[in-house]
């Protein structure tokens, strides 16, 4: 039987090796098209305007995703039972004590957000602080301070800045070659010729690829969040009634959208989930009976 701290390592071991191969795997490519054009330039700006977009996101995306949902924020005096668990699960987590919002919707979730430690914000939905129980709610809170304390929002604008640089890389290089291959095929010889082809096969690839490698590193971060959690509480099994209880409820969030769904501790749209190995490929969590079974397997 995994511990919580064995069940942690391997997850953030896995998660490096995961964004070391992305690293790479971007490396190779801006290689690759630099090669075609010998030119830099290209790589330059991409990586620029890549840069640029995230930095924005870094900063603004919290402040975009709370109005998305509607969240308000509350005060101690508005809700002193739900400030002391934050609060207590803070000083337990070594962590500041995040900003507090309420999103007025039946369905029971939450989420973390903000740049830093020093700038987060939890937001609960009314339907978990009413269908849920005390321990229920401390699994929740400490699974979404973990994403707080693990830093998994910069890690996000990390391997999102990969996955737009490869974007636009990747487009430029085919807008690019459409332009002006023909004739840079007539004046190559056959083995350049195709070197270039093998260029324009990995630009239709790349994106894909990117976002793969994007969902993999976002399912072992919500394994890792949901084991560091365990951790702060001293109870999985907190938490893996509360993921039961979310996943049971049948009615879809009313504010959810795709662009925030994956902020949430579990999917916020109901119906019924494939859990095919091809499918599970393109989601961001894990499927919430593989993230129950883990929580129940650990020991302390």
């Amino acid at each position: 039987m995994a511990t919580l701290y064995t069940q942690a390592e391997n997850n953030i071991r896995k998660t490096w090796i995961l964004m070391s191969s992305f690293l790479i795997f971007v490396i190779l490519l801006g290689w690759l098209f630099a090669q075609v054009f010998e030119n830099q330039t290209i790589l330059y700006l991409a990586v620029l305007f890549a840069g640029l977009q995230s930095f924005i996101s870094y900063w603004y995306s919290d402040k975009l995703v709370l109005a998305m949902t509607k969240a308000k924020p509350i005060e101690k005096q508005n809700n002193p039972d739900l400030y002391r668990i934050v609060e207590n699960l803070c000083i337990a987590a070594g962590l500041p004590m995040p900003k507090i919002y309420i999103i007025e919707d039946e369905q029971p979730n939450a989420f973390a957000t903000g740049r830093d430690a020093n700038h987060a914000v939890i937001a609960v939905t009314r339907g978990l602080l009413e269908r849920l129980e005390k321990v229920e709610i401390e699994g929740v809170i400490s699974h979404e301070l973990a994403h707080i304390g693990n830093k998994d929002m910069l890690l996000q604008t990390i391997t999102v800045t990969l996955v737009g640089f490869i974007a636009i890389l990747s487009d430029w290089f085919l807008r690019a070659s459409s332009w002006g291959m023909k004739k840079r095929s007539d004046e190559k010889n056959n083995a350049n010729t195709i070197f270039i082809f093998l260029a324009i096969f990995a630009a239709i690839l790349a994106p894909l690829a990117a976002q793969l490698i994007y969902f993999a590193i976002s399912r072992k971060r919500e394994f890792l969040a949901d084991a560091t959690g365990a951790l702060i509480t001293r109870y999985p099994e907190g938490l893996a009634r509360a993921l039961e209880k979310i996943a049971a409820f049948p009615q879809s969030m009313k504010v959810a959208s795709t662009a925030t769904a994956h902020l949430f501790i579990a999917s916020p749209f109901r119906g019924k989930q494939s859990t095919r190995w091809f499918t599970k490929l393109f989601m961001t969590h894990p499927p919430i009976e593989e993230r129950i079974k883990a929580l129940r397997e650990m020991s302390l």
